[in-house]
């Protein structure tokens, strides 16, 4: 998820495990701290794009070390606020803000590696878009209510908001079942496999969900409004350029992608270079992670750093569209 979420997660979880044992300020801090420690993993760079890609969200993000480090944090922390008496709870409030933040993560799409070092599986659930004002909001206002007031009225809005922020994430997980079931009463393709079908929310929502479809040679996109009251799923199909991945399906980077995105992937060439996509995260034509695997001889030598390439959509044209497309109305982006 973004930052803010998981700072104001982080803060709130906090503030409700610390509940008036020490100042709500102290709480908040701390715990927004603790919530955004993971994702500063994102800055190191390991020198390839893929790389880079596959290696967020692993260590900083496994339950396991973050268990271990919680230990030393909570002992610095309650020292440094003169209250090594309360040791054992700031260690409590800071172990659940930390591992909050990969526990949010798996229920976005990306793929997160819970359970370092004993697997590096990307775990994903994918009924969360990576923002969703629906589910930070009432964490942010129960935050902020909990610095205005200093009774234990604003203890309360902090829990109440994190209680409505988790049931969104139930209801999140109920909405793409739902989903599932509407779009596979029309699938593109019969006799289709769990692992080749992929459905996740459209941008800042759970109303609208788009699903992906893969096969050996093809991929096919659709999209789903749960507001469509049983309308089939138009599908759009495009080229998975098999030939490519028969030619380089052995390179080491290609088949980190393969693996991280579950197989939900496009190569293409153009301009001399080929260049690999993770269909998850985007839309027709437009991908976040479109990277650059240099000229065609050189990937099998693997001397070739790969980049990312910027895919940015039309967003005056997407916006209008995502917003008619959610309540249901048959519009086209094609």
């Amino acid at each position: 998820m973004d930052s803010v979420s998981q700072l104001v997660l982080g803060a709130a979880v906090t503030l409700s495990t610390m509940g008036r044992r020490t100042a709500a300020w102290k709480a908040a801090l701390w715990g927004g701290i603790a919530g955004t420690l993971p994702d500063l993993d994102a800055f190191i760079d390991h020198g390839d794009a893929i790389l880079n890609m596959v290696l967020h969200r692993s260590e900083s993000h496994s339950l396991f070390y973050l268990t271990v480090f919680s230990l030393p944090l909570a002992w610095a922390v309650s020292r440094l606020n003169g209250e090594p008496a309360l040791f054992r709870r700031w260690w409590l409030a800071l172990w659940l803000a930390l591992i909050t933040h990969p526990l949010l993560d798996w229920f976005t799409v990306y793929g997160t590696q819970l359970l370092l070092p004993f697997t590096s599986f990307p775990y994903a659930v994918g009924s969360l878009f990576i923002i969703d004002p629906l589910y930070t909001l009432p964490l942010l206002v129960g935050v902020v209510a909990a610095l205005a007031m200093r009774q234990d009225r604003g203890l309360a809005w902090a829990r109440g908001g994190l209680a409505l922020s988790t049931a969104y994430i139930a209801w999140s997980v109920v909405a793409q079942h739902q989903a599932v079931q509407n779009i596979m009463a029309s699938p593109p393709e019969p006799h289709l496999a769990p692992g080749q079908v992929l459905v996740t929310p459209a941008p800042f929502n759970t109303l609208l969900w788009r699903a992906v479809v893969v096969t050996p040679t093809h991929y096919y996109e659709g999209y789903s409004s749960l507001l469509d009251g049983g309308r089939p799923v138009r599908w759009t199909q495009h080229p998975r350029g098999a030939p490519l991945y028969a030619q380089h399906q052995s390179s080491p980077l290609v088949k980190r992608v393969a693996n991280f995105s579950h197989g939900f992937f496009k190569m293409t060439e153009a301009g001399g270079n080929v260049y690999i996509t993770d269909l998850r995260m985007g839309n027709e034509p437009t991908y976040t992670f479109h990277f650059n695997l240099g000229p065609a001889e050189h990937i099998a030598q693997g001397g070739h750093v790969t980049t990312q390439q910027w895919q940015r959509p039309d967003l005056a044209t997407a916006l209008p569209w995502l917003w008619q497309r959610m309540w249901g109305r048959d519009v086209s982006l094609h």
